[in-house]
């Protein structure tokens, strides 16, 4: 991984880390805006200029990729790239919260 995508992806923003969270298994725009309203029971809505203009920054930098077009959404998937920025993300959080349980 190269120095800018670790200094763009890590830590990660909120909604990178949503998108790249719901794109393991192939999705369009709107269906990462649902998903992520689920699983957040509604406490985080991805806007869709963020939306699309985070897809489209994404795409470039090589962490999701466009596998398909179905009924004129664009579908994507996360990259090998994007997968390891995620776990790492995961790992770090997981730190924080273990950090959090611990008695100071």
């Amino acid at each position: 991984m190269d120095q800018h995508i670790r200094k763009v992806y890590i830590p990660m923003t909120e909604t990178a880390f949503y998108i790249l969270f719901c794109l393991q298994k192939p999705n369009h725009g709107y269906g990462i805006v649902q998903t992520v309203e689920r699983l957040t029971e509604g406490r985080v809505r991805l806007a869709p200029g963020t939306m699309y203009g985070s897809l489209s920054k994404m795409e470039k930098d090589g962490v999701i990729e466009f596998i398909r077009e179905e009924d004129k959404r664009k579908i994507y998937v996360i990259t090998e790239l994007g997968d390891e920025i995620l776990k790492i993300e995961l790992e770090r959080i997981k730190r924080i919260y273990k950090i959090t349980q611990e008695e100071i």
